[in-house]
């Protein structure tokens, strides 16, 4: 495993296109050696590398979603008719960038 130092947060804050101050460097270095200790305690467990990795903590079905069915697509005139500004047959939409 990579060492986490300063020059290796410094590096990922420039990638990441921000800065850090020297205290929240430090902070930072604290948190990761805490988080290391904790990584290193799991890894301790016997049999851990056997537990299949957790990606939701509860059971969830979907049996609410229904199944996919093609149909045809709404006709363009159908698409637009509710539409307050037409242009070209596109929807023209207020600017909202300046």
């Amino acid at each position: 495993m990579k060492e986490v130092n300063e020059s290796v947060l410094q590096e990922a804050a420039n990638k990441l296109m921000f800065s850090l101050k020297d205290d929240e460097v430090q902070r930072l270095l604290i948190e990761f050696k805490h988080i290391i200790k904790q990584m290193e305690l799991i890894g301790e467990i016997e049999n851990v590398d056997k537990v299949e990795p957790m990606t939701f903590p509860f059971d969830v079905t979907n049996s609410f979603l229904r199944e996919d069915k093609t149909s045809e697509p709404l006709k363009r005139e159908d698409a637009l008719k509710n539409a307050k500004d037409v242009v070209d047959g596109q929807i023209r939409l207020p600017k909202v960038v300046g």
